[in-house]
């Protein structure tokens, strides 16, 4: 994005996606830092702040694509049966 912001203000689409991104940045560094935590308490704190900020980040998603501003592709049947099974063998081995 160029750095023309004397010129124009950013638009109401802009900052949501910004602040998606930003949410999804969020998820991404606390699950991590929950995954490698060991105490329980520190744990707990990394789990609110990722169920806080994927929440954050489904209500902005939701909104976007409710604008007409976020377009999601829904799967194919095919596909939603092939995802199925493969979580079902890795799951599930034997």
């Amino acid at each position: 994005m160029p750095n023309n912001m004397d010129e124009r203000s950013l638009t109401e689409r802009e900052i949501l996606q910004l602040c998606l991104e930003l949410e999804k940045a969020r998820c991404t560094g606390s699950g991590r830092s929950l995954l490698e935590s060991a105490h329980d308490e520190l744990r707990d704190i990394y789990n609110q702040c990722f169920e806080h900020a994927s929440t954050n980040q489904y209500k902005i998603f939701s909104y976007l694509e409710q604008k007409g501003w976020y377009e999601t592709e829904l799967a194919a049947q095919e596909q939603v049966i092939r995802v199925q099974e493969l979580m079902q063998n890795n799951l599930h081995p034997n």
